[in-house]
């Protein structure tokens, strides 16, 4: 299981990124979501705290929308 953040700030187009530890995107304004299987489930949790959410598309990609 890996361990998931989320952006604090919103990207330009107001989505929150999800992160995965090791991440080289990983943003230093974050939120600790835990340590789940897949990004989904972090996704899921970030989701809970923010109303536009979309995985990192180098560390999430499986949870990345265009």
């Amino acid at each position: 299981m890996d361990h998931y953040f989320v952006n604090t700030h919103a990207l330009p187009n107001g989505d929150h990124e999800v992160h995965k530890v090791g991440c080289y995107y990983m943003p230093s304004d974050r939120k600790y979501l835990g340590q789940f299987p897949t990004c989904a489930g972090a996704v899921l949790e970030a989701r809970k705290h923010y109303a536009q959410v979309n995985g990192c598309k180098h560390c999430a990609k499986d949870c990345h929308t265009q």
